[in-house]
């Protein structure tokens, strides 16, 4: 794995900021397992901060009351039917 570019940090310092500062107030609501903010921290190392921002951004609008959840690991790199 390719340490992340200038964007990609620039997400995950602000993601991370949202862990610790921000979800704490917020209590623990994710119907998803790894959390939100987890799952878009893995899915920007793994796939950049365009690609990955997209993946979160998605999962985020999954997350509402009539979701399922449940288990939704970041998808593999070469997995590109998965990032569409």
């Amino acid at each position: 794995m390719n340490a992340p570019g200038p964007g990609a940090r620039l997400v995950l310092v602000l993601i991370r900021f949202y862990q610790w500062f921000i979800s704490p107030q917020l209590g623990s609501n994710c119907r998803f397992n790894p959390t939100c903010s987890a799952y878009a921290m893995t899915a920007v190392r793994r796939h950049g901060a365009i690609r990955g921002g997209w993946l979160a951004f998605r999962r985020v609008l999954r997350c509402h009351p009539f979701s399922r959840g449940g288990h939704d690991p970041v998808p593999d790199s070469h997995d590109h039917r998965k990032c569409k």
